[in-house]
C-alpha cells in the first residue's frame, strides 16, 4: 500500500507540472484568431492567420531539439533537475509573451519577439513531456506501464481544457455587455491567460522540488551505469538508431496528427470553415474533451492486457477512414440550407457612416436570421455606399458567424467526441509503448526524439498544412483533411508490418 501511495505522489506532481506546460503551449493556438490581429498587419486576415498558425507550429518544429538537449541532460544529470528546468523555462516564456506590445506599437518587432518566445516554449516541451513520461514509468512496476503512464497522457487534453476554460472565464468577466466584453478581450484581455501561468509554474515548481529522483536512474547513477554520451548511443549504434526510426514512422507520427486533428483542427475547422461562433467552438471542444479524458486510462491499462500496438493503429485506421464523413457532418450541420429558416423573425439593421470630406458614407448591415432549429445567424456586411445611391464597392468585408441550436449542438459534441475517442486510442499507451522500446541509462533521450517529432513536426503542423490546404483549394472545403489522412495511412501501414505488439520489460 505505501508504495501504491508513492506512485500516486510521482503521479501528480508530475502529472500537474506537465498539465500547466501543456496549458502555456496551447494557450498560444486557442487564442490564434485573437492573437493574429494584435501581432501581424490586420489588412490580410488570411494571412495573419496563417502567420500565427505558422509561429505556432514553430513551436512544435523545435520540440525535437528540446528532446536532445534535455534529453542528453535528464540521461546524465537526472530525471528530476532536468524537467524542473523545462517547466521553468515555459512559464517564464509563456509569461512574457503575454507582456510583448502589440504590432500597431513595434511593429514587425512584435511578430519576432512572438517566435522566439514561442521557440523557446517548445524547446522547453521538448524535454518535458519524456522526463515526466520516463519519471513515472520508472516508479510503475512493469506490469502496470500503461495504467500509470496513461494518467500523463491525460495532461496534453487537460491543459487544453484549461486553456480553453481560463480564456472562456476571461472573455466573459471583463464587462456585463457582451460586446464591450469580447471587443476588450480582444484588445487587451486575451493577455491575462498567458499572465497567470505564472501562478501556476510557481505553484508546480514548488511541488516538484519536493520530488525524489527515478529510482531506476538513482540505481545505474550509484553503480556508475549512466551513459556518458546518450546521444551518441541512442543515434550512432544501428539496433537503438533502427527502434528510434521504427518508433517515429511506425506509432507516433500517426499519433500526432490524429492528436492535432481531433483537438486543435476541428476547432480551428468549426471557427474558421463552419464558421461557428467563438464560444460555441470551443465550449464543443470543452465537452468532447470532458467526456474523452477517461478514456486515456481505460486504454491505457487495457494495453497492459492486450499489448499496445494494436489498440493504437486501430485508432489510426478509424481516424484514416472516418474523417471525411465525420467533417462532411460538420458542413452538414452548419450549413443554413439545410435548416428551415423562420422568416418573420429575422432583423435586419442598415447604419451609414458618412465618410468625411465626400457625398460618401461607409454603409454598415447587420442581420440576424434565425431558423426552427434554434439557430442563429449573425451576418454583417460593410461597404461603401457612393453619392449617388446607386453604386456600391464590388468586393464588400462580409463577417458571419452562427450559433447553432441545442440539437445540432449537441450533435457536433458528439463527432468531436468521436476524433477524441481515436486521440485516446493513440495516445492513451503510447508512453509505455515508448519507455518499452528503450534502455533505462538511455531512455529519456531515446524516446523524446521520435515522440516530439511525431508529435512537434508532422503533428503540430496539422493546422497550419491543414489551413493552407483549405486555403490553396478553395473549393473544396475539406482539402486540409489530405494531410493526416495520408500521414496516419503511412504511418498505420508501417506500424503493421514492423511494429512488435510484445510488452518488454526493462
Amino acid at each position: 500500500m505505501k508504495k501504491e501511495n508513492g506512485i500516486w505522489k510521482v503521479i501528480t506532481a508530475s502529472s500537474l507540472g506537465t498539465l500547466i506546460e501543456w496549458y502555456d503551449f496551447y494557450i498560444f493556438g486557442s487564442l490564434a484568431t485573437v492573437i493574429a490581429g494584435q501581432f501581424f498587419p490586420k489588412t490580410n486576415p488570411t494571412a495573419a492567420l496563417l502567420s500565427t498558425l505558422a509561429t505556432f507550429a514553430a513551436g512544435f518544429i523545435v520540440r525535437p531539439f528540446g528532446a536532445l538537449v534535455f534529453g542528453r541532460l535528464g540521461d546524465i544529470v537526472g530525471r528530476k533537475y532536468t524537467f524542473l528546468l523545462t517547466l521553468v523555462l515555459m512559464g517564464g516564456s509563456t509569461f512574457a509573451i503575454g507582456l510583448v506590445p502589440s504590432y500597431e506599437s513595434i511593429g514587425f518587432a512584435a511578430p519576432i519577439i512572438v517566435l522566439l518566445l514561442r521557440l523557446l516554449q517548445g524547446l522547453a516541451l521538448g524535454g518535458e513531456y519524456g522526463g515526466a513520461a520516463t519519471y513515472v514509468a520508472e516508479h510503475a512496476p512493469a506490469h502496470r506501464r500503461g495504467y500509470f503512464t496513461s494518467w500523463i497522457q491525460t495532461t496534453a487534453t487537460l491543459g487544453l481544457f484549461v486553456s480553453l476554460g481560463v480564456i472562456l472565464l476571461t472573455r466573459h468577466s471583463l464587462d456585463a455587455d457582451k460586446q464591450i466584453s469580447i471587443a476588450k478581450f480582444n484588445d487587451w484581455g486575451w493577455r491575462i491567460p498567458f499572465l497567470l501561468s505564472i501562478v501556476l509554474v510557481i505553484v508546480s515548481i514548488y511541488i516538484r522540488l519536493k520530488m525524489q529522483e527515478s529510482p531506476l536512474f538513482s540505481k545505474l547513477k550509484s553503480e556508475g551505469k549512466t551513459s556518458v554520451n546518450p546521444l551518441k548511443e541512442s543515434f550512432g549504434h544501428k539496433a537503438n538508431l533502427k527502434m528510434v526510426l521504427l518508433a517515429l514512422f511506425g506509432a507516433t507520427m500517426g499519433q500526432g496528427v490524429v492528436w492535432y486533428t481531433g483537438q486543435f483542427y476541428a476547432q480551428s475547422f468549426l471557427e474558421n470553415v463552419c464558421k461557428i461562433d467563438f464560444d460555441q467552438s470551443r465550449t464543443i471542444l470543452i465537452w468532447a474533451i470532458v467526456f474523452g479524458t477517461p478514456l486515456f486510462v481505460l486504454f491505457g491499462h487495457w494495453s497492459d492486457k492486450v499489448g499496445r500496438k494494436w489498440i493504437m493503429l486501430t485508432g489510426m485506421l478509424l481516424a484514416v477512414l472516418t474523417y471525411r464523413p465525420l467533417f462532411t457532418e460538420l458542413l452538414y450541420l452548419s450549413d443554413g440550407a439545410n435548416k428551415i429558416e423562420q422568416v418573420d423573425l429575422s432583423k435586419r439593421q442598415v447604419t451609414l457612416t458618412p465618410i468625411a470630406g465626400t457625398t460618401d458614407s461607409v454603409r454598415l448591415i447587420k442581420e440576424d436570421r434565425f431558423f426552427s432549429d434554434g439557430s442563429i445567424f449573425h451576418a454583417s456586411t460593410k461597404d461603401t455606399l457612393y453619392g449617388d445611391g446607386l453604386k456600391k464597392t464590388a468586393l464588400p468585408v462580409i463577417t458571419l458567424t452562427k450559433e447553432v441550436g441545442g440539437t445540432v449542438y449537441w450533435k457536433m459534441i458528439g463527432i468531436v467526441f468521436l476524433m477524441i475517442v481515436y486521440v485516446t486510442m493513440v495516445y492513451g499507451p503510447i508512453a509505455a509503448f515508448l519507455v518499452e522500446l528503450f534502455p533505462t541509462k538511455i531512455r529519456y533521450t531515446s524516446m523524446s526524439l521520435p515522440y516530439h517529432i511525431g508529435n512537434g513536426v508532422f503533428g503540430g503542423l496539422t493546422p497550419f498544412v491543414a489551413t493552407l490546404l483549405t486555403t490553396i483549394y478553395a473549393n473544396n472545403q475539406l482539402a486540409g483533411l489530405m494531410y493526416p489522412i495520408i500521414v496516419a495511412g503511412i504511418c498505420l501501414v508501417i506500424g503493421v508490418l514492423y511494429l512488435s505488439n510484445k510488452k518488454a520489460i526493462h
